[in-house]
């Protein structure tokens, strides 16, 4: 797999019944921002594919009208499904898992992590909870605490059936059961897209030119009208951007990274190591405890320079950009050793023979790109 070809992030979608888990998923299907979504359920009842449009149907997959496409499988056919689902002509930017009735979550994530598929990458465990019914649900599922301590991240759904002091009281359930997975709160399974999804690049709306509004988009609004959900999405998070033109220390950026506070979920981008690499720029692709690097050779023409975004809920904006920046290098005498990228490289996945194929994922709980012993799921 050549190492400039982006992966497919595979999000796991978990959640009781009455969560909302579904109506997230259906929202993440109208506001997808031009991304492909391949879709992977138990059934397409869940999914709202008349209002999606229907484009065509082949044994167990439906073409939705806005390119996404909806898989209806089984846990054993997962591996054969990702495998259609990652081929180039289906032209998908991101893989959504349902969780219910396929396997347990966290089997779902070993399965990810250990698959041979060299088109995918994990793209984290979200976990759905009622506020409303939380109280009640755990008393039913008590394996509950055992999928949120695994989740990446918990959208705390419904919670304008709660008070404040009961959302507050719910928080630091959360924070207690999941630990340094962010919470984001919602209502009508309306986070923002952002947290999941990156845009697709539009080149139509380059130049400040003016985008024709699609179906999807008319049909997007008349349904947020319907359903009195006009406005501001409701997600609390916090988005934060960080430039710089001078190479960062592995051995600093490393220590960023192994301590990385509670509540930041995503981090993407691209690492400049200078002398430890003047070859590469190093992707950069963290969700929740999950951590891969991947070397690339600088595109032609294209000055170095390390430009990173990290997103994550209640995180201080501004102590994170002092933090990437403190490891920049400062001067001539703040040279890394030979030995300052080995931190970086175990982060690095591996071809099953040991050879170095930035891109290719190994098994989990070894040094090769998941950053996730086994034992933690």
């Amino acid at each position: 797999m050549s190492p400039s070809r982006s992966q497919i992030p595979v999000v796991v979608l978990a959640g009781f019944l009455g969560s909302g888990k579904t109506t997230l998923l259906n929202h993440l299907l109208r506001r997808n921002g031009g991304n492909r979504i391949g879709v992977v359920v138990n059934d397409f009842g869940s999914i709202e594919v008349d209002a999606m449009t229907v484009a065509g149907q082949v044994g167990s997959t439906i073409s939705l009208g806005n390119g996404c496409l909806c898989c209806a499988v089984d846990a054993s056919e997962l591996d054969d499904y990702l495998d259609r689902l990652t081929r180039p002509s289906a032209r998908i930017d991101v893989i959504v898992v349902e969780a219910s009735g396929l396997a347990e979550p966290q089997e779902l994530v070993r399965m990810i992590l250990a698959s041979d598929n060299p088109r995918i990458v994990y793209g984290g465990l979200v976990a759905v909870v009622d506020a409303a019914e939380f109280d009640d649900t755990r008393v039913r599922h008590p394996e509950l605490d055992r999928h949120l301590a695994v989740a990446d991240l918990v959208v705390l759904n419904k919670t304008d059936r709660v008070d404040e002091a009961g959302q507050e009281r719910l928080r630091e359930t959360l924070a207690q059961l999941a630990g340094a997975a962010p919470v984001v709160s919602a209502r009508y399974g309306r986070v923002d897209p952002a947290l999941l999804l990156d845009p697709a690049p539009r080149p139509e709306e380059q130049q400040d030119k003016v985008r024709q509004l699609s179906f999807e988009d008319l049909y997007a609004e008349a349904y947020d009208r319907e359903h009195g959900h006009a406005g501001h999405l409701h997600a609390a998070y916090d988005s934060v951007s960080v430039a710089l033109d001078v190479p960062v220390h592995p051995r600093r950026l490393m220590a960023f990274l192994d301590s990385r506070p509670a509540g930041l979920y995503r981090i993407k981008g691209f690492v400049d190591f200078g002398a430890a690499d003047p070859r590469n720029r190093y992707a950069v692709h963290a969700v929740g405890r999950f951590l891969r690097f991947s070397p690339q050779p600088w595109p032609a023409g294209e000055p170095p320079m390390t430009q990173l975004v990290l997103i994550g809920s209640g995180i201080d904006a501004e102590g994170l950009r002092k933090e990437i920046e403190a490891c920049a290098l400062s001067g001539p005498e703040d040279r890394p050793d030979e030995r300052s990228m080995w931190g970086v490289l175990r982060y690095v996945p591996t071809e099953p023979d040991g050879t170095d194929e930035p891109g290719e994922p190994g098994e989990p709980g070894e040094p090769d790109g998941t950053g996730t012993p086994d034992e933690e799921y």
